[in-house]
């Protein structure tokens, strides 16, 4: 395909204005998944009644993780509608459908008032969510790539994953407070839905973020504009990059729902007490947003893949031993400690990883293939995270075996990029080169 130049974003006024209009509809997305995961074993018992604790936990959790497996039908019906429609009314749309699921399940009565209709509506939900999400991350990626700077296409995109990181930061705060100013038995009868109230509340303000987004001069110079039917069509032929694309973003996926999502529920495991658990995902919330423009700035100076390929390698060599040496003798300090290791790796991967994919699909269903291999690495393996996890200990017994799960991911990373980069160059022909 050839090469064409981005125009520069000179009618983009502001571009911090901008990265905070394009990245408002990110923090719904995660402060709510993030809620929903960590009010887990809460949801399970109001919705999801079982005499088991641990097979009610695993509906809960099942439940979260098939609204992911929408993800990838939302990355082709939207990221379609994306490529032909705009990133501007794209982004707009998706912010709606967002939105609904939301209050769907902020209001949703329990299992005790209405029956098995509440596990269905929480579904339905979910679903919705998950199929938003399925574009969500892909858009404002794309939209942040087309309006970067010459030669900081990395630093930009980083700051999509950045602004979930905020997202996870006030779900966490807002939880912690929660659990400090309420009795446990409060929380869980009614107080776990504030903080899905808030989430409901923002709602009018970030459509008023979003509706001021301006169209990217990148989209606006494209001559032609490609059907649904066409960029279906593209997406399967370019199949393979964007298969290349998941295995590359599986290692992002599943290190941030084991450090955000599952990270209450593992220091639960280890027998640590809440307020612990929720500290600790405050801090890797920080820390997870600082080391993604690290990572994306680093990438834009040395290439991709020597920043994909070394933290994947290293995600391999520790993931299991780090986590045996907590399970060993759990305790706040250890938890702190290995939960910073892993927001290490996923903040310099991920920073890396957004523009690594932005740059290995073709331009004209950039947003197309982006979604798809985002949305299968975390509908496939990154949501799935906290239910494996908690499978894996169930069967083995072994606390520490969720860094089977993290070492599998890590292997799919490298051999993709050593494969995309293979010879210093894409193997799959993209829309323009990369460095490596």
């Amino acid at each position: 395909m050839s090469s064409q130049p981005i125009p520069q974003p000179a009618t983009i006024h502001s571009r911090i204005g901008a990265i905070l209009r394009a990245t408002s509809g990110n923090f719904l997305e995660q402060f709510d998944f993030f809620l929903f995961g960590f009010y887990a074993p809460i949801i399970a018992k109001a919705f999801f009644p079982s005499e088991n604790e641990t097979a009610a936990l695993l509906n809960a959790y099942g439940v979260f993780w098939l609204g992911a497996l929408m993800r990838p039908v939302g990355a082709v019906v939207l990221g379609a509608y994306v490529d032909k429609i705009g990133r501007r009314q794209g982004l707009i749309v998706t912010l709606g459908i967002m939105a609904f699921g939301t209050v769907v399940i902020a209001f949703c009565p329990t299992y005790a008032t209405i029956g098995i209709a509440a596990p269905i509506i929480v579904l339905l939900g979910r679903l919705l969510q998950g199929f938003s999400a399925g574009v969500e991350l892909g858009g404002v990626s794309v939209y942040l790539s087309e309006i970067s700077t010459p030669g900081n296409r990395g630093l930009y995109t980083s700051f999509q994953s950045s602004s979930q990181q905020v997202a996870i930061f006030v779900a966490s705060l807002i939880g912690y407070v929660l659990n400090q100013a309420m009795p446990a038995d409060m929380v869980a009868a009614w107080g776990w839905r504030i903080p899905f109230f808030i989430g409901c509340l923002i709602i009018p303000l970030i459509f008023f973020l979003r509706r001021t987004l301006e169209e990217t001069p990148a989209f606006l110079a494209m001559k032609k504009h490609p059907t649904a039917r066409e960029v279906f069509a593209s997406a399967l032929d370019n199949w393979r990059i964007v298969i290349l694309g998941m295995m590359i973003a599986v290692l992002t996926t599943t290190t941030f729902y084991f450090i955000t999502v599952y990270g209450p529920g593992f220091g639960k495991e280890l027998k640590l007490s809440a307020a612990d658990s929720l500290l600790v995902t405050l801090l890797v919330a920080v820390t997870n947003f600082l080391w993604n423009p690290v990572g994306g700035a680093v990438s834009d100076r040395i290439g991709r893949k020597p920043v994909l390929v070394a933290i994947a390698v290293l995600a391999l060599l520790t993931a299991y031993p780090a986590l045996h040496w907590l399970a060993a003798a759990p305790s706040f300090g250890k938890l702190l400690t290995v939960e910073m290791l892993f927001s290490f790796y996923f903040g310099v991967y991920s920073g890396t990883m957004l523009g690594c994919l932005v740059e290995i699909v073709p331009a004209h269903v950039r947003t197309t293939c982006f979604s798809i291999a985002f949305a299968l690495a975390a509908g496939l393996f990154g949501t799935a995270t906290p239910a494996v996890s908690t499978w894996l200990i169930n069967k083995t017994g072994d606390k520490a075996s969720p860094g089977y799960w993290l070492m599998c991911a890590a292997v799919l990373g490298i051999i993709a990029a050593t494969t995309v980069y293979r010879g210093g160059r894409q193997a799959v022909a993209a829309r323009e080169p990369v460095v490596a």
